[in-house]
């Protein structure tokens, strides 16, 4: 059975970090969480904006870039620079502080997924995965359409897709498919009947295709579409130029969610917790001591 939309999120810029600008799909006050995901973020910034130091607790951040790049540093001396096409999964597990700079002179566009981890897991150890844009599989295919066939695109960034899996290593099972379409291209996505799923536009014109036409829903730019029960999706990229859009899938954590803005627990007396070890540099914010990364410097 095809999935329907049965909710349509228009994201609206807003401020965050320092002087950069977002548009927050999961997160807003329409869409408050999608179990297992917390939020979603395209962000725009150019120096001398961005996201100086700050902390984590509980969850993983997910950071695919678009263009331009990103320089990453943390309290442990993990840092690097994260360019166009390439993905950094980070599990903040019990406590990471890091900054997100720009790290080219001009417009610096990503994605910044946060991902739930269970209760079991908010307190491991932090870790990466960091993936250059040439090791994210991808896959080129013609789409059909009643008017032959048409090339579309896809990057497996996490889960599995036509056979290829990705080598992302999640602690909850997620699929992150970035896909790119010609116009009167059609595709069909297979999803785990029991995850919830939802596609991110970032450009262009698309429909999604239900099993009856009068629940068809188009969708341009910055809108998130949340999809109701089903084993796939259906997407036609309905408008003139290329559309570009992401598809995101996770198997529901089913665990209270307890949150203060960078900490993620499941009770508010984890979520003190968090506050207090941050505060006090310990359990897990030892190295926060006297450490102040290189654009704060």
């Amino acid at each position: 059975m095809r999935r329907k939309v049965v909710k349509k999120v228009l994201s609206v810029e807003q401020a965050e970090g320092r002087g950069a600008r977002v548009r927050r799909s999961i997160g807003r006050k329409e869409l408050r969480r999608l179990d297992p995901f917390l939020m979603l973020d395209e962000f725009r910034v150019r120096p001398p904006a961005g996201f100086p130091d700050h902390p984590h607790r509980g969850f993983e951040t997910v950071t695919y870039i678009l263009k331009g790049g990103v320089k990453h540093e943390d309290f442990c001396g993990h840092q690097g620079v994260i360019s166009k096409g390439d993905l950094q999964w980070m599990t903040a597990g019990r406590g990471v502080v890091h900054s997100e700079m720009p790290a080219t002179d001009g417009e610096n566009v990503g994605l910044q997924l946060w991902v739930n981890l269970p209760k079991a897991e908010k307190l491991i150890e932090p870790a990466y995965q960091e993936l250059l844009a040439t090791e994210i599989p991808s896959t080129a295919q013609d789409g059909t359409s009643v008017k032959g066939k048409l090339w579309q695109s896809r990057r497996l960034i996490a889960g599995e897709s036509m056979g290829i899996q990705s080598p992302v290593r999640t602690h909850t099972p997620v699929y992150y498919l970035d896909f790119e379409q010609q116009p009167g291209a059609r595709l069909i996505q297979e999803v785990p009947q029991s995850w919830n799923a939802f596609l991110y536009v970032l450009s262009g014109m698309i429909k999604i295709q239900s099993e009856d036409e009068e629940e068809d829903v188009e969708s341009e730019a910055h809108h998130t579409l949340v999809l109701g029960d089903g084993d796939s999706v259906q997407v036609t990229n309905m408008g003139p130029d290329k559309a570009h859009f992401v598809l995101i899938a996770g198997q529901p954590i089913g665990e209270p969610v307890a949150q203060y803005g960078p900490f993620v627990m499941n009770t508010q007396e984890e979520i003190n917790e968090a506050i207090t070890d941050y505060n006090l540099q310990q359990n897990g914010f030892e190295n926060a001591h006297g450490w102040r990364s290189a654009a704060q410097k």
